[in-house]
């Protein structure tokens, strides 16, 4: 694996023996840190979303599980 580092980029070269799943998944992650670095929302934010959307799928599927 070769990382370079430029002004503005970090180039990260990897053999193509690399597992592209797993590679993908660290992928996914860095544009995940990228997309949220100038985000302002906070923990509690987030956490208070999380409870909504499933506050609000559980009230929509409740009947596929409780009969």
């Amino acid at each position: 694996m070769i990382i370079e580092r430029t002004s503005n980029q970090i180039v990260i070269k990897v053999s193509p023996e690399v597992d592209s799943f797993g590679f993908q998944r660290i992928m996914d992650y860095l544009a995940y840190l990228e997309i949220t670095s100038q985000s302002k929302a906070t923990q509690e934010d987030a956490d208070k979303l999380a409870d909504e959307l499933n506050e609000n799928w559980w009230a929509i599927n409740r009947s596929r599980f409780i009969k």
